[in-house]
């Protein structure tokens, strides 16, 4: 009986549900996410009450109810809704503008001044998201990957109209995600630029990159070179590694890298 009870004031109202979408609604929500985020941010979901957004928001917890049915659904609605707000500027972007190359610039700066406008959301999407569940994960991976390929189209079309030898797209495009999305962590607007100055240089930085990608340049091929040189060096590394783990056999995993704190990293887009 006390589960039901819970559910059922968990339960938004049905006038809640009719009235999602309307100007007034979505301001309201808007303004409970953002201050929602900031709790978050501040105390880590797990740690995070309702409560601390009640308070947070001036709203009762009944008047929270009005708009999610739980803290993971919450989260979900900050998730979705940050990378709905990015995806909807970053394709209007786009048909605002002619050519790849200001299509990529627009959509960098787009992003960074996101980000530092937004950046307990940021901290939010980057670090929460494993504790959606799989149904609302996979809701935002989607938007997330509509994202990428936005981002991945123009990269594209970008060597493809200075008839450039395609680089390795997947990998340009995720080395300037993680290039932009890390920009929280060290930003400081007493000596960095702003969003649009930061925008000018990491723009440059990945498209000297992208259009000086064809042909193969020596220095590339004097880096492979090098990987070739260490490749005998990390197996001796890989044996020595073994042997003082008490694997005399040579069975079992070699040059595996772990320990504390040591784990694949991951992507956030």
């Amino acid at each position: 009986m006390a589960g039901l009870q819970q559910r059922a004031r968990r339960q938004p109202p049905r006038r809640a549900r009719e009235e999602r979408g309307t100007k007034a609604f979505d301001r309201k929500l808007d303004a409970i996410l953002r201050h929602a985020a900031e709790v978050f941010c501040r105390r880590g979901y797990h740690q995070a009450s309702i409560r601390d957004i009640a308070r947070a928001t001036g709203v009762s917890l009944a008047g929270l109810y009005y708009y999610f049915s739980s803290k993971e659904e919450l989260l979900y609605l900050i998730q979705r809704h940050t990378f709905e707000a990015i995806l909807t500027t970053a394709r209007a972007a786009i048909e605002e503008r002619e050519g790849p190359e200001e299509r990529l610039r627009a959509l960098i700066g787009l992003h960074l001044q996101f980000f530092l406008n937004h950046p307990n959301e940021m901290k939010v999407l980057i670090h929460e998201e494993e504790w959606l569940g799989k149904d609302w994960s996979r809701q935002v991976r989607a938007i997330k990957r509509a994202y990428y390929e936005l981002v991945l189209e123009q990269v594209k079309a970008l060597t493809t109209a200075r008839r450039l030898e395609p680089p390795n797209s997947r990998l340009a495009v995720l080395s300037l995600f993680g290039m932009m999305n890390w920009i929280y962590t060290w930003y400081n607007p007493k000596i960095d630029p702003d969003a649009l100055g930061c925008a000018d240089i990491m723009a440059a930085i990945f498209l000297r990159g992208i259009l000086g990608a064809s042909p193969l340049e020596p220095a590339a091929r004097a880096g492979r070179a090098v990987t070739r040189r260490l490749e005998p060096k990390a197996g001796r590394l890989q044996t020595r590694g073994s042997r003082s783990n008490g694997d005399s056999s040579g069975s079992g995993r070699q040059g595996a890298v772990e320990g504390p704190g040591v784990r694949p990293s991951a992507v956030h887009i």
